[in-house]
């Protein structure tokens, strides 16, 4: 069940970004960020806004259509996860280290 203090309504985003409502929804679509119905209005989880204002940054600083968006929050994810890969490996041979 939806909590409404841990959503934020995309009509007040519109506003404070000044962005129309089909950019949100062309997110959605692309899959950068998933939005919720609650009585006949779209919501994002307040986790999400930190992406939402990445992508806005991206958007406005870099000119990057949504598309090229796309691209870019799947090489950062992709960076995420092999920079976490690095320090377990890291991890495990300063575990090794100081074994010897």
């Amino acid at each position: 069940m939806m909590n409404p203090k841990d959503f934020f309504p995309v009509g007040k985003l519109c506003e404070l970004y000044d962005l129309e409502y089909s950019f949100f929804q062309e997110m959605n679509e692309f899959g950068l960020i998933e939005l919720e119905v609650y009585s006949g209005e779209r919501y994002i989880h307040q986790d999400a806004l930190y992406v939402v204002e990445k992508i806005i940054r991206i958007h406005r600083d870099l000119h990057i259509n949504l598309e090229g968006i796309d691209v870019v929050m799947n090489m950062l994810r992709r960076q995420e996860v092999l920079e976490e890969e690095l320090l377990q490996l890291k991890n495990k041979l300063r575990r090794y280290d100081d074994s010897i």
